[in-house]
């Protein structure tokens, strides 16, 4: 099921700082896109990357009628999958000694004259997401280390590595995120079986035609064994994330094959994220 997580509090209390965490997590990040959106981002998203960890920012740029619907927007949001609110809140003298410092103008400034007014009139204008919230972190005297530190165990995650699998097809040009890229267009192609063809390399006709092939069990083992060797030392490197993509011609039959079967045998050992980008050129 996939893992949706609203991030959202007072302005200067560490959204951006929370939402980089998460991206370096393995999650698919959004900022400030208006609230009422969302579903409709979050469906396309679904559809055409089935991506299983989410994160969406939400701040009080949102119109205030917008925020009112909150309540409307989660329960569309829970058809996706989980759906967990984190909330950030700072100490109200904490907040004006941020804003002193960066000099930026709070996001209400235009409505009202001081800065305290403008704090407090966002505390009313998003409690209706934080009575939603599952996760309250108060970041008053909190670093952006201790903040991850927190994530992770309110979260439920360790800091272990997290592997992300990618099948592309070349014809739509290299991942440019890939830290190794392995090419699989020597394989024999199902593309050329009009029966295969409709398919992809997550159905079982597709996986019995390339199960057959002894040149590609000889392809999966050594990419197996390469990244079950070197994963470990990664991870005692304190990487965070390792990306491999898998490529073939089209980014159909071959490479999502190759994904599929990796994840099934490396999920027992580490975190794993599964995207197949060509998905929505599947014929």
């Amino acid at each position: 099921m996939k893992r949706i997580l609203i991030v959202t509090g007072q302005s200067g209390s560490g959204k951006s700082s929370a939402l980089q965490v998460l991206e370096d997590l393995g999650y698919y990040c959004i900022d400030n896109l208006p609230l009422a959106l969302l579903p409709e981002i979050v469906e396309k998203l679904d559809k055409e990357n089935n991506l299983e960890q989410l994160a969406l920012g939400v701040d009080v740029r949102s119109t205030r009628a917008d925020l009112q619907e909150f309540d409307h927007v989660f329960q569309q949001l829970q058809k996706f999958g989980s759906v967990d609110v984190i909330y950030l809140t700072t100490q109200d003298q904490g907040l004006i000694s941020r804003f002193s410092a960066s000099r930026r103008p709070h996001p209400l400034s235009n409505r009202f004259q001081s800065l305290n007014e403008c704090i407090q009139e966002e505390k009313n204008l998003l409690l209706p997401i934080q009575l939603r919230a599952t996760v309250h972190i108060d970041t008053s005297d909190k670093s952006v280390h201790d903040l991850k530190d927190i994530l992770l165990s309110k979260l439920g995650q360790s800091d272990k590595l997290i592997l992300i699998l990618q099948s592309f097809g070349y014809k739509h040009g290299i991942p440019l995120d890939a830290d190794f890229v392995f090419d699989v267009r020597h394989l024999p192609n199902p593309h050329w079986d009009l029966e295969l063809r409709k398919y992809s390399g997550l159905d079982a006709p597709v996986r019995k035609f390339l199960e057959n092939s002894e040149q590609t069990n000889e392809m999966f083992e050594d990419i197996n064994k390469f990244l079950d060797k070197w994963l470990p030392a990664f991870s005692e490197g304190h990487r965070h994330y390792i990306t491999v993509s898998i490529g073939c011609t089209g980014g159909q039959h071959r490479s999502v094959y190759i994904v599929d079967r990796l994840k099934k045998a490396l999920e027992s050992k580490w975190s794993i994220q599964v995207l197949h980008r060509e998905m929505k050129h599947w014929s």
